[in-house]
């Protein structure tokens, strides 16, 4: 998962809110619900789909392997089936890995504008 995370824990997510989690279309989130049967959103009174946390775990869970362990949707299946409990931990911990990373790599940015901006100006530099 990508993420942008949400600071507020909802129990009920909207499609969009979903896939911007997981920096996917809503198409996909909709395709993999056809998909795996252990995605249950409930639908308001318009049709809308709402996700648990219940769903977003078992999407996490989906992302991790589809998208960073490269399974097949049969393959991804009979895993979610047989080893759900076991893989759920490490995808979040992929996903926490990943988080770290685009943290990581945003203060290195930052500290690479600062370089920057020192090379420009050495010595005195007065903003006047």
């Amino acid at each position: 998962m990508t993420s942008k995370s949400h600071t507020v824990d909802k129990i009920y997510y909207s499609i969009s809110e979903v896939a911007a989690m997981f920096g996917v279309n809503a198409s996909l989130i909709r395709f993999w619900e056809k998909e795996f049967d252990v995605l249950q959103p409930i639908r308001n009174r318009k049709g809308n789909r709402l996700f648990a946390r219940a769903d977003l775990e078992n999407l996490q869970i989906i992302y991790h392997l589809v998208r960073e362990r490269g399974f097949t949707l049969e393959g991804a299946r009979k895993h979610l089936k047989q080893h759900r409990n076991e893989t759920l931990p490490i995808a979040q911990v992929s996903h926490s890995l990943q988080k770290i990373r685009e943290t990581l790599l945003e203060i290195d940015r930052t500290l690479s504008g600062e370089v920057k901006q020192q090379n420009a100006c050495p010595g005195e530099c007065n903003d006047e």
